[in-house]
């Protein structure tokens, strides 16, 4: 054995069993819905659905600055701001590790905040191990989001700030892709509300979800970055503003949001109200939203 040979051989050896080491999983359990692990890699904390297509990261957070956005998707998800700069009744759909409502909460300390999760261990999850925190501001639902939805229109309840980021693991669920869902968020919408959606941009379902929003909203800035796979949707039932409008504001929230590591200067121009989708593929609807067959190759 030379001595190249030897070297590579023992680093070889260093890393097989120093691996595990790299990551651990400090917390396993089984919910109603999911298999849910917390995981550890260095300096990094992560909320891991385990899907049978491969494990998912919902969140992470740096334990070294809690406070910064890990994940692009989740900084992209301010990018909602720019239509609505100061808002005061926020709906979020899906907490996850809780990033986005615990951001939006510090950054506007007055706002109503409304969340709501479909599985409770994924709240007590959050609670735990990822700083989530309820105020008197911001207050935590137990219940699928639809359902929530559907209640909030009979007590006609208004926002100004929806986000959806709901994901099983695999994707979105359903019923909470189809044009009558979309519908029912615009009747909790006021005039000026903007609705933020998280999806895929390499989903086979991309093509189907953009002539649903097109169906619900006319336009809409359809948002990606090359350094994800994430497309955001921000939708508003009122218009988009012209693009010196979202600069100006853009130009307005950036010190701001800096200690999140949210460049959001960077953000008007990839937000885009051209069409590069098929249009003859069919709406999603309560009737027609066969998302298992039309997952494909989400990455």
């Amino acid at each position: 054995m030379t001595t190249i040979t030897r070297s590579l051989f023992l680093v070889a050896l260093v890393l097989t069993f120093s691996a595990p080491t790299f990551a651990r999983d400090i917390h396993q359990e089984k919910s109603l819905y999911r298999n849910i692990v917390v995981r550890e890699s260095f300096s990094r904390r992560c909320l891991v659905f385990a899907v049978k297509r491969g494990d998912r990261n919902q969140t992470c957070m740096d334990l070294r600055n809690p406070r910064k956005l890990v994940f692009p998707y989740v900084r992209m998800s301010l990018g909602g701001l720019l239509l609505v700069p100061e808002p005061r009744r926020i709906l979020m759909l899906g907490l996850g590790g809780g990033s986005i409502p615990m951001t939006l909460s510090a950054l506007y300390p007055e706002a109503r905040i409304d969340v709501v999760e479909i599985d409770e261990a994924v709240v007590r999850v959050a609670k735990q191990f990822f700083q989530y925190r309820e105020t008197d501001n911001m207050k935590v639902t137990v219940a699928d989001a639809r359902v929530f939805v559907k209640r909030a229109i009979l007590r006609d309840q208004q926002y100004d700030f929806v986000i959806l980021d709901a994901f099983t693991g695999d994707y979105i669920p359903e019923h909470l892709m189809t044009v009558e869902f979309l519908a029912e968020i615009k009747e909790i919408l006021d005039d000026d509300g903007v609705l933020v959606a998280n999806t895929f941009s390499t989903s086979a379902l991309y093509d189907h979800e953009s002539e649903t929003y097109k169906a619900a909203f006319g336009t809409f800035f359809n948002f990606t970055m090359p350094i994800t796979g994430n497309r955001v949707v921000i939708a508003s039932e009122n218009g988009l503003p012209d693009d010196k409008t979202i600069k100006a504001r853009a130009a307005e929230l950036q010190p701001e949001l800096e200690r999140y590591d949210v460049r959001i200067m960077n953000y008007p121009r990839h937000m885009s109200r051209g069409q590069d989708w098929n249009h003859n593929k069919r709406v999603l609807t309560d009737q027609y939203s066969p998302a298992n067959l039309l997952r494909g190759d989400i990455y």
